[in-house]
């Protein structure tokens, strides 16, 4: 495919696709969703801990920290020790991360 059709399916600019082929720029949290959507898989490495799954997750919706926390009710920077492993959830927030996780269809636990 041209860049330039490329950039209609993942709706970026034909500059964004030339600049990521030659590693110039990468994708922008809000821009993965169509990457993943256009390319038909996830590219990133599957995740194997909880803090991994959760940004995975995150990166997939193309959402930022502070709109993620935002989904999920909580501080941002609850967030970011979560997803960088010096938090862990509460009894009652791991409840209700799986519930949003699972609706998500993210395979997360």
């Amino acid at each position: 495919m041209r860049q330039k059709d490329v950039a209609v399916h993942i709706w970026v600019s034909e500059a964004s696709i030339y600049n990521w082929e030659r590693n110039r720029t990468t994708p922008q949290i809000h821009q993965l969703p169509g990457v993943i959507r256009f390319l038909g898989y996830n590219p990133f490495p599957p995740a194997g801990s909880f803090p991994d799954k959760l940004t995975a997750l995150r990166r997939k919706l193309g959402l930022s920290q502070k709109l993620m926390a935002e989904r999920l009710g909580i501080d941002p920077g609850t967030l970011r020790n979560w997803e960088s492993g010096r938090w862990h959830p509460s009894k009652k927030l791991q409840m209700k991360l799986r519930d949003v996780l699972r609706s998500s269809h993210s395979g997360v636990d």
